[in-house]
């Protein structure tokens, strides 16, 4: 097999690899991480760590999309939605921390 056949596999399962993971691991999280920031909640630290981890592997799919640019509107996408949730989840930093939320249970305690 050439050099060429074999980056391109390598690109490939790479890509495959990072959709799966985006697929069943990162787009889940983000979307519970955004509901949680539009609610006025704060982040956790749990919530802060996995967003440092996301900005940090970043460069990865970056990579990916300089070599696969079909990837390009994907990449951007997520990157705007994990920017969104920062931006959103500082501001609500500023804020005090919202009552805890009521539970049907709460009227018999």
């Amino acid at each position: 097999m050439r050099d060429s056949s074999r980056e391109l596999l390598r690109q490939r399962g790479i890509a495959q690899v990072l959709l799966n993971r985006l697929d069943t691991q990162r787009l889940p999280y983000a979307l519970k991480l955004k509901k949680k920031v539009d609610a006025g909640e704060h982040l956790s630290e749990h919530d802060t760590e996995f967003l440092k981890r996301i900005f940090k592997e970043s460069g990865e799919a970056r990579r990916l999309v300089e070599k696969q640019p079909q990837y390009r509107e994907l990449v951007d996408k997520m990157t705007s939605l994990y920017e969104e949730i920062v931006r959103k989840g500082a501001e609500n930093q500023l804020k005090p921390p919202p009552p805890p939320k009521r539970s049907e249970f709460d009227d018999f305690v």
